[in-house]
């Protein structure tokens, strides 16, 4: 019997017994056919609708004369002259028999016949190449009309359908463990750059997390390139406090974990480094996992506490503290903390993040009736003492203490003054000012001799690098200035409300706001002239557009943009920016795009049409189609040639600007 009615031939509908299938549930027969492989042929086949396979009744076979044998592995069908008719072999406790061939043992399909076979690839393209269980379905619940009713098996691979439906391999979880003690093996991760610089002006985020314990540490960075540093220094005190050694780290494929500093001090102590394969991020999903945990709980607890965007470091901090602590590991049913250090934790010192807090001044000396506390707010705890983080509102900045008292029902927000301060801070130093945390004193401004900067004197050590200064020239607006440290003098500031900036020292250095004298070229009475200052002669912006075309057709229907794209491609031409090659094999080539842009001055009014033809670097990803990228620059013959003018004319030089700047020098790449 045989649920494929296409492999009968001479099929007569005949309403025959009810058969009862292994699940108890029953299917009728619906008539009888003839089956035949040419050297074989079975007559009154019956055809009951629901049978999932094909059927063959050896009491039967042995009525019409044949021999059946069964054998271990496999079972033979012959003829009375003991000729071998069919072959089969044995899967579990049923023996299968291939129809076609009767060499084949591997089929696990009986009674299959070659133009069913066409006929389920031919309906799996007809549809469009659905997928075989939705085919099935059609097929066995009467769905459609006009479907044969064939099982449809996938015995090959598809080539269309892997070409366009193929998607990424699963990333399973591992059921066994072969990390057994801490420290074996760390995972790590950058991230960032964050847009609002912490209070410390750090843009990035090194996360790492230890296998077997789970546990969690951050450090916040600068810049990226901070980031090996930072990696061998914790290797180096980890190791020491907790005797175990590092055994090997697992990233992602970042230059920042990929560089011959942090390669060279790993081949040195012996450790192993597993990089994910690129863009699989899922292979580092242990710290991606953790990355978003700490932002996500972050993000809330800044928004509970209302306090600015800045304070972000001084959040995941509190964070990745409190989650060692409470988040509970399943594979030890405990939590990271206890793992780690082998005892509980204990949590009952924990505050709100963000709540009211009053911190003891003992800094400095009190009057008979002055306050005798600052009112704070409360930032996180302290990692190398055991007091607290609170950000004083009187002296701006942040102190570790023990004498806190808080207030976990009520917040403190920042004055706009604070947030203003730090954003004006941002913008004109940006973000490389000294960092106020763990400084236990307000911001200090420095202040030089100008007897330091004479030539020959001594280069400055590193604690006495470049720094950015406040120096108001102003009531209302300060100005920056750089110079570098010599020598440290205290500030006082002023204890009313509305003085928030730390008073300055008198400035070391002094400069004019006028032009001197000597070095004017021209009538001194004349003054500037610009293109504004000449355009109600010349009608100079009668050749301007003021709209900034959104697409290239607009462009092109514009003939003042016309000309700056002109003038672009023509500076490309006379500077052999590109030539022409034939399309490399296999390699992805780069498109370009033309950016259409105002320039105005200080009034608004657009003195120029911009128009600059860039490469879209942005469909290309690091590691796979570059490792290193490149800045235009302008060619040092240029600048020299200009310098040396300068010099010949005796011009005294203030302020240059590059017109048009292109890649220059030997790329160690194919771009």
């Amino acid at each position: 019997m045989t649920g494929n009615k296409s492999l009968l031939l001479n099929f007569v509908k005949e309403k025959g017994p009810t058969v009862t299938f292994g699940d108890n549930s029953r299917g009728s027969t619906k008539g009888y056919g003839t089956l035949s492989n040419g050297s074989i042929t079975f007559n009154k086949v019956a055809y009951v609708e629901g049978l999932m396979h094909n059927l063959l009744s050896i009491s039967q076979l042995c009525d019409l004369g044949f021999y059946v044998i069964f054998r271990e592995i496999d079972c033979l069908i012959t003829d009375k002259q003991f000729h071998t008719v069919l072959s089969g072999f044995r899967k579990d406790n049923v023996y299968v028999i291939n129809m076609n061939d009767k060499s084949t043992e591997n089929e696990s399909i009986c009674f299959i016949s070659e133009d069913s076979e066409k006929k389920i690839w031919l309906w799996h393209k007809r549809l469009s190449h659905l997928n075989f269980k939705t085919l099935n379905a059609l097929s066995n619940k009467d769905l459609v009309v006009g479907l044969p009713k064939i099982s449809f098996s996938k015995e090959k691979i598809c080539a269309a359908c892997e070409k366009g439906k193929l998607t990424k391999s699963s990333f399973k979880s591992k059921q066994c463990f072969s990390i057994s003690t801490p420290l074996q093996m760390l995972h790590m991760d950058l991230c960032g750059p964050v847009s609002t610089p912490s209070l410390g002006g750090k843009r990035y985020i090194l996360v790492i997390i230890d296998e077997y314990t789970r546990y969690t540490w951050v450090f916040f960075l600068r810049y990226k390139s901070d980031t090996p540093e930072e990696i061998i220094n914790f290797i180096k005190k980890s190791e020491v406090l907790n005797g175990q050694l590092v055994r090997s780290i697992r990233s992602d494929n970042g230059t920042e974990f990929r560089n011959a500093t942090l390669d060279a001090f790993l081949c040195d102590k012996g450790i192993s480094q597993n990089f994910a394969a690129v863009r699989s991020p899922q292979q580092n999903g242990v710290v991606e996992r953790k990355n978003r945990t700490l932002c996500e709980a972050a993000r809330s607890m800044l928004s509970e506490s209302n306090l600015p965007t800045y304070f972000w470091a001084e959040a995941v901090n509190t964070t990745c503290f409190t989650q060692n602590r409470s988040i509970i590991v399943k594979r030890h049913n405990k939590t990271s903390y206890e793992v780690f250090y082998g005892r509980k934790p204990n949590i009952g010192f924990l505050h709100v993040f963000g709540c009211l807090c009053f911190i003891l001044n003992a800094r400095e000396h009190l009057g008979k009736f002055d306050p005798k506390a600052d009112e704070g707010i409360f930032v996180g705890y302290s990692l190398s003492s055991k007091a607290y983080r609170v950000y004083n509102l009187r002296r701006k900045c942040i102190d570790e203490s023990i004498h806190v008292k808080f207030d976990d029902h009520k917040t403190s927000s920042l004055s706009c003054d604070d947030t203003e301060l730090h954003e004006w801070i941002i913008s004109c130093v940006g973000n490389e000012y000294p960092t106020i945390l763990n400084s236990g004193s307000p911001y200090v401004p420095f202040s030089v001799s100008p007897s330091s900067l004479h030539h020959g004197s001594a280069a400055p050590s590193p604690a006495t690098e470049p720094i950015a200064s406040m120096e108001p020239t102003s009531p209302t607006k300060p100005t920056l200035h750089s110079s570098p440290i010599q020598h440290m003098q205290p500030i006082s500031t002023d204890p009313s409300p509305s003085n928030t900036f730390p008073t300055p020292l008198p400035p070391a250095l002094k400069w004019t706001k006028d032009h001197p004298i000597n070095q004017i070229i021209g009538d001194q009475q004349a003054g500037v002239q610009t293109r504004r200052g000449i355009g109600n002669i010349c009608l100079y912006v009668n050749f301007l557009s003021v709209i900034e075309p959104k697409k290239i057709e607009e462009a092109l229907a514009d003939s003042c943009w016309i000309t700056a794209m002109q003038e672009e491609l023509s500076q490309f031409e006379r500077n052999k920016v590109w030539r022409l090659v034939p399309r490399p094999f296999g390699k992805t080539i780069i498109g370009t795009k033309w950016v259409l842009r105002n320039k105005m001055d200080e009034v608004g009014t657009v003195i120029r049409n911009k128009a600059r033809l860039v490469a879209q670097g942005y469909r290309q990803e690091e590691g796979i189609d570059y490792d290193e990228t490149f800045a235009p620059v302008a060619r040092l013959e240029a600048i020299r040639i200009f310098l040396a003018y300068a010099a010949h004319k005796n011009f005294r030089v203030f302020q240059m600007d590059v017109k048009s700047a292109f890649l220059n020098g030997e790329l160690a790449e194919e771009v």
